[in-house]
């Protein structure tokens, strides 16, 4: 196995007297993509702030960074007065590259929005700017905390194969936060179940299967019931 590029030790994290994470361990290898999994609270969302850098106060260390990161998070949270194009590059003066930020509209299925506001988007294109406005600075990791749980179904799969599609283009690795199971294990490599609070990691399920998936493949269905197991014992379900 290659170096990873990631590797973070979080031997505890505390919000006051309240322990959230303790002993957990997190590697990541370049393009692998990495699903955690776990009760509401458990501190999921806070692993994926201290791997960005926006949580400091941990006990813990730092063995290899992932250089540039990127956050995706559970609302577009897109700047009402800024344009498509706009948003994605962070800039209402123009002082952004066009020509790449017109290859990820492009890239994301937006062709012809990119002078939209976002009140004229639907939710699942606006995640897809979201999803833009993160690649846009040619990260090495897309972090994303439940990124397609405010969106329909079937819009929910159309983005989870368009996100695969853009990793695999872009070589980046993703570190994942989502409550559904079924979504694990179709993007991921390994799917990192979580205890309850003060959580670890309890359980590790590697899905050996090359993309692009078929979402009915019996396997996934095995790891599925291994997964739900999991959560059980962990008391999540």
């Amino acid at each position: 196995m290659s170096e990873p590029l990631l590797d973070i030790r979080v031997e505890r994290k505390s919000f006051g007297a309240t322990t959230v994470l303790t002993h957990v361990h997190l590697a990541l290898q370049p393009r692998e993509a990495v699903s955690l999994l776990g009760p509401s609270g458990c501190g999921k969302s806070t692993l994926l702030r201290i791997v960005a850098g926006l949580e400091n106060d941990y006990q813990g260390e730092l063995l290899q960074g992932a250089g540039e990161v990127a956050f995706v998070f559970q609302e577009p949270r897109l700047m009402p007065w800024l344009t498509v194009e706009q948003n994605i590059g962070f800039s209402d003066d123009g002082g952004y590259d066009r020509a790449w930020v017109a290859q990820l509209i492009d890239e994301v299925g937006l062709s012809g929005f990119g002078q939209a506001l976002p009140k004229a988007l639907s939710g699942g294109m606006a995640q897809r700017v979201a999803i833009a406005r993160g690649l846009y600075s040619r990260p090495q990791v897309l972090l994303l905390d439940e990124p397609f749980s405010a969106v329909d179904a079937f819009t929910r799969m159309k983005l989870q194969d368009l996100l695969l599609q853009l990793a695999e283009h872009h070589g980046i690795a993703l570190l994942l936060v989502t409550h559904d199971v079924d979504e694990a294990l179709y993007l991921s490599d390994r799917v990192l179940v979580m205890d309850n609070r003060p959580s670890s990691i309890r359980q590790e399920l590697a899905v050996g299967l090359a993309h692009p998936r078929d979402r009915r493949d019996p396997l996934l269905a095995r790891l599925k019931a291994l997964a739900l197991t999991e959560l059980q014992r962990a008391h999540v379900i």
